[in-house]
């Protein structure tokens, strides 16, 4: 007997009446449990919405890109609201932002859907809108969102004007060959300035002053003018509901009720609970068990048609289930799959540990529902002699290593060593021997430990990137000064306007990993933006820095440098390790080496015993012959003292430092 009519029969039992007593029931809030438990999951009481009423001609599939904190999700909690699709109160602040990172930093990291429905003109249109995020590190998300829409809204703060990532996301929308909307955000700020930004829009990307809409999204101005504008400019998909079921997964979460929740765009054909469909990806059957729309909350539904958006769970529970990219077809009608995503690629590299070795099984699961969740995240599998068995992960930036780590934590309740994150170096090799052994002339080096020696090598290549700046002219020297310290080629200089300068430099990926970003806000007053995209590779003149202890090199220590910047670094990090270590009875010599040659040296002095404390008074040479005892005791132990890092070390050395 279920759990539901087991509890209300009890109650019934214990609260039976007398004859001619009114019969009482369980307490109201059990009672309202007991039939929540009762209705189906997934439904939440809803009425299902026939989806047939929205034919193709009828459907607007558009994205909201702009630069970070220009106000998108602010545009999409208006749009929500004008359609009906959420109450109007005033605690909708970042609605689509459902992460608890996303509202702790107020920025958006996942792209997040939802589907309006508008009147327009006696008309019932049905809008899918997807919010993306702006940060640069994000990119893939906007990429992959841009795939589902034939229209975007671009918006641009009316203050700021365009920024470094209103270029980028211009570009990517442009060569999608989407219809663009410029939206002027910000109106109502004292320093708004809406002219200045037509202007600009109009130059940077040759689009009319009258195309563009000044809008509110803050006080709710001129957002009908928007709608409207979408429903007007930006074509319905150009599918057929005749044609065989083809869906396109452009994103999956992991339910511990109901398996992966996978959200799809149908390019072609129908589907309804109980079709038997097939991946392309791993060739599984599947009965398809729920099919609905996001409101932005699921809302069952009993079929969607060939353009529209929704989401859709067919009973998979493995995370490797629901590839971000597979293609969804019914059984025994066979189609060419989508073409799906370019896979992305990681700029940055870190090793992932757990605190515990013993949490290591869990942490593995974790990941798995993460990266189901995030398909930006590269995995390997990585072990290292002082941290133990663990990943080396790559991102696509140091703020997405940030967000994935306190997603971690957040959602999974992990807590992970990350280490100091690296970038992927190349080396072409010129021994035989090791082109046979890795069976390629060209090989990816993402972990020092790999580096080959410069007598095999012909050269080694690092990865670059083309980095655009939009700033304040006043700044400019402060600027050029910071991209010339990290080994920037300038490649374009171009005014925007009178007050703001738009810089193109070609910067080596290792030199703005860290903390670029930081340095150039701080030099700007906050008011520099910066944006880059890959270049791929060149030739450098790279070395392999090894950490010495007493001799004896410490492999998870070693570091692959620029021999520009090796003295620094290894300074650094030889006085980093002599806070980090404690004292030993010996002297111990803290050492950076290229190949033999020593570049800086720390010494960690022993702890010794006060031998001449009972010497008072007498002849010196008693005094000297104690202490010359001592000293030999010193260099014996040393000799065969063994150096134990112990693990909080290599963690303090390891860790990116916040500081530095």
């Amino acid at each position: 007997m279920a759990f539901g009519s087991r509890a209300a029969s009890w109650w019934a039992r214990l609260l039976s009446p007398g004859p001619g007593v009114a019969p009482r029931g369980p307490p109201a809030g059990l009672a309202a449990g007991l039939a929540a438990r009762r209705r189906p999951y997934s439904s939440g009481g809803k009425e299902k919405i026939d989806m047939s009423t929205y034919p193709v001609e009828s459907i607007r599939n558009f994205s909201i890109i702009a630069h970070v904190d220009h106000g998108k999700s602010t545009l999409a909690d208006r749009l929500l609201e004008i359609t009906g699709t959420i109450a109007k109160t005033d605690r909708n602040k970042q609605v689509l932002d459902k992460l608890q990172v996303e509202r702790e930093r107020g920025i958006t990291v996942k792209a997040q859907s939802a589907s309006l429905f508008y009147n327009h003109k006696g008309v019932n249109y049905l809008l899918n809108l997807i919010d993306t995020p702006g940060h640069v590190d994000f990119n893939y998300e906007v990429s992959r969102s841009l795939s589902a829409c034939q229209g975007v809204i671009l918006v641009v703060d009316a203050n700021e004007g365009i920024q470094a990532q209103t270029v980028a996301n211009f570009y990517l929308a442009f060569e999608a060959q989407l219809a663009i909307i410029p939206v002027i955000n910000k109106i109502d700020l004292k320093n708004a300035d809406p002219e200045r930004v037509e202007k600009q829009i109009e130059k940077l990307f040759d689009i009319p002053v009258n195309e563009c809409i000044r809008i509110s999204a803050k006080q709710g101005t001129n957002i009908e003018k928007v709608l409207e504008k979408v429903i007007e400019k930006i074509p319905p998909p150009s599918f057929n509901t005749t044609d065989p079921l083809k869906a396109l997964v452009f994103d999956s979460t992991f339910d511990h009720y109901r398996g992966v929740i996978a959200n799809i765009a149908l390019f072609g054909g129908e589907i309804e609970k109980g079709h038997k469909i097939v991946s392309a990806h791993t060739k599984k059957r599947y009965e398809v068990n729920e099919v609905g729309i996001l409101t932005p909350n699921e809302q069952p539904t009993d079929k969607l048609y060939a353009g529209q958006v929704g989401y859709l769970i067919a009973g998979m529970k493995e995370v490797t289930e629901a590839q971000i990219g597979d293609t969804l077809f019914m059984h025994k009608q066979p189609v060419e799959p989508l073409p799906g995503f370019k896979s992305a690629k990681p700029m940055v590299f870190a090793g992932m540990y757990p605190v515990d070795q013993t949490e290591y099984n869990n942490l593995k699961s974790a990941l798995e529902r993460l990266t189901l969740n995030d398909s930006s995240v590269t995995v390997h599998r990585d072990s290292s002699l002082a941290l133990g068995a663990g990943w080396r992960l790559g991102f696509l930036g140091l703020l997405h290593m940030e967000v994935f780590n306190q997603r971690l934590e957040q959602e999974y309740n992990m807590s992970v060593i990350l280490t100091a994150p690296t970038v992927p170096y190349k080396a072409i090799l010129s021994s035989a021997k090791l082109i046979k052994e890795y069976g390629k002339a060209e090989i990816t080096i993402i972990n020092p430990a790999q580096f080959p020696d410069k007598l095999s090598v012909s050269e080694y290549l690092e990865p670059t990137v083309l980095g655009t700046i939009v700033t304040p002219q006043e700044y400019i020297g402060k600027i050029i000064v910071l991209c010339q310290d990290r080994r920037a080629v300038q490649k374009d200089m171009l005014y925007i306007d009178e007050h703001r300068v738009m810089l193109k430099y070609l910067f080596p990926l290792n030199e703005i990993v860290v903390d670029f970003y930081d340095a150039l806000k701080s030099l700007s007053s906050g008011y520099a933006s910066f944006d880059y995209e890959d270049a791929g590779y060149q030739a450098a003149d790279l070395i392999k820095m090894d950490i010495l202890l007493n001799g004896n090199p410490v492999e998870e220590l070693a570091t692959i440098i620029h021999c520009d910047k090796a003295y620094a670094t290894g300074k650094f990090l030889c006085e980093r390790l002599k806070d980090a270590i404690p004292r030993q009875l010996f002297e111990i010599a803290i050492q950076a080496a290229i190949g033999k040659k020593i570049i800086a040296r720390e010494t960690l002095k022993a702890y010794r015993k006060n031998v001449v404390a009972k010497c008072y008074g007498g002849d010196i040479t008693r005094r000297m012959k104690l202490l010359k005892r001592q000293a030999e005791g010193k260099k014996l132990m040393r000799k065969i003292g063994n150096v134990e890092v112990p693990r909080d070390a290599f963690i303090h050395v390891l860790k990116r430092q916040p500081d530095k």
